[in-house]
């Protein structure tokens, strides 16, 4: 039987090394318009691949997908993270667990999350098509036909569509995909970017460039709130980071401009900030101002609040009243941005994809055309930052793989 694969990162290569390894003769099509497999596995994680998450709660992990958590429950058991890590480590590649609950490989470089699937497919006789644009696909009968923009046609007995989404354009994720997915008879729902960093209307915020804050709480007002809490920076044209990241993902269907407010101390209410900034101020009370704010906040940021709140730096502790000690603990608890657009290209994954009504979760097997197989972040899934998006990849991977090797 002939299985063609469309997409050669994190779903399509596990797909074919599942199939490869099951050691059925299957004559196996692993078809990438990159001349290398895996681009956009090679660059995530900084370039050191974050393979997958060190968190072992399958239900705690769900939570991490705002979009597909619901779907990914049978692959999530059948291929947990702990799984993928024995694969890998099985395979060659030595794993590690860094303090955030990242897996990296042990050398630091994708490479070699890549080379192991390149050796496997040298082994196994995986036929590898590089640098193979596919136009079109159709299904005659029980056989699909794959069109090369070359003028080539590939026929084979089942296909299974890895193709991405429709971030990181420069390595290959086009959204073509979708297309193909539609033209098969599929549906593919609203389409937005994820995982992204987001730019302030406050041009004030591009001198706190690079300033990072541990753990905030970020809450976004469109037309629903939504609320995260961890690390965050400013840069030159609004912010980034992890919650950032997570809050652009939760968000992915609201439309800009969108209201942005930032807790600096969200483990104290305004009540016990108050105090200790009082008890630091009662204290200190020869001290200028602007030197108290610095033991609570990195000292860009206390200069701007005071520009904000028209205080004059040289203003001495003594000298403050109780109105701009209110206006002070606002600015901490409570400061009001707006969010002007997203940082486009920059994003990490596709929110939306293939309507997960259409496909088996069971089997990624198409519920309308059979034979057809999907997998990875060309379905309706996104997951945040941290080793969720490729773990879903290498899970629903391993199911198509299995499923039409069967």
């Amino acid at each position: 039987m002939k299985i063609g694969i469309v997409g050669g990162g994190a779903a399509g290569m596990m797909a074919a090394c599942i199939i490869a390894e099951s050691k059925k003769n299957h004559e196996v099509f692993l078809i990438e318009r990159n001349s290398n497999i895996g681009k956009k596995v090679l660059i995530s994680g900084g370039g050191r691949c974050n393979v997958t998450t060190g968190y072992t709660s399958i239900k705690e992990i769900l939570k991490k997908y705002p979009r597909g958590g619901n779907f990914l429950k049978y692959a999530m058991h059948e291929f947990f993270p702990e799984k993928v890590m024995q694969f890998f480590e099985n395979h060659g590649v030595g794993l590690k667990i860094s303090k955030d609950m990242r897996v990296f490989p042990v050398s630091d470089n994708g490479m070699d999350v890549v080379k192991m699937f390149e050796n496997l497919f040298t082994k196994y006789g995986v036929n590898l098509l590089t640098s193979r644009i596919v136009k079109g696909i159709s299904k005659e009968r029980e056989k699909f036909s794959i069109f090369f923009e070359d003028g080539e046609t590939l026929k084979v007995d089942k296909l299974i569509l890895t193709t991405g989404g429709q971030a990181y354009r420069s390595t290959g994720s086009t959204g073509d995909g979708y297309s193909f997915a539609e033209n098969l008879g599929h549906t593919v729902t609203k389409l937005a970017p994820s995982l992204n960093a987001f730019n302030l209307e406050e041009g004030w915020v591009g001198n706190l460039s690079g300033v990072s804050f541990q753990k905030a709480s970020l809450k976004i007002i469109g037309e629903k709130t939504h609320e995260f809490a961890g690390p965050f920076l400013f840069t030159h044209k609004g912010i980034s980071g992890p919650a950032v990241f997570a809050l652009s993902a939760l968000s992915a269907y609201e439309e800009c401009p969108m209201k942005l407010f930032i807790d600096f101390f969200p483990e104290e209410n305004y009540e016990k900030l108050n105090i200790r900034l009082s008890e630091k101020i009662k204290n200190n009370d020869k001290k200028l101002f602007v030197n108290i704010l610095k033991d609570f906040i990195p000292q860009s940021v206390a200069h701007s609040f005071l520009e904000l709140l028209k205080i004059d730096e040289s203003k001495k502790v003594s000298e403050t009243s109780k109105k701009d000690m209110n206006q002070t603990i606002e600015l901490l608890k409570n400061l009001k941005l707006t969010i002007v657009s997203r940082q486009t290209g920059e994003e990490f994954v596709t929110a939306g994809g293939v309507d997960l009504d259409e496909v088996n979760p069971k089997t990624m097997e198409s519920k309308i055309c059979p034979g057809l197989y999907f997998a990875g972040e060309l379905l309706d899934i996104d997951g945040f930052t941290g080793g969720f998006n490729l773990q879903a990849a290498w899970c629903t991977g391993k199911i198509a793989g299995e499923s039409s090797a069967n």
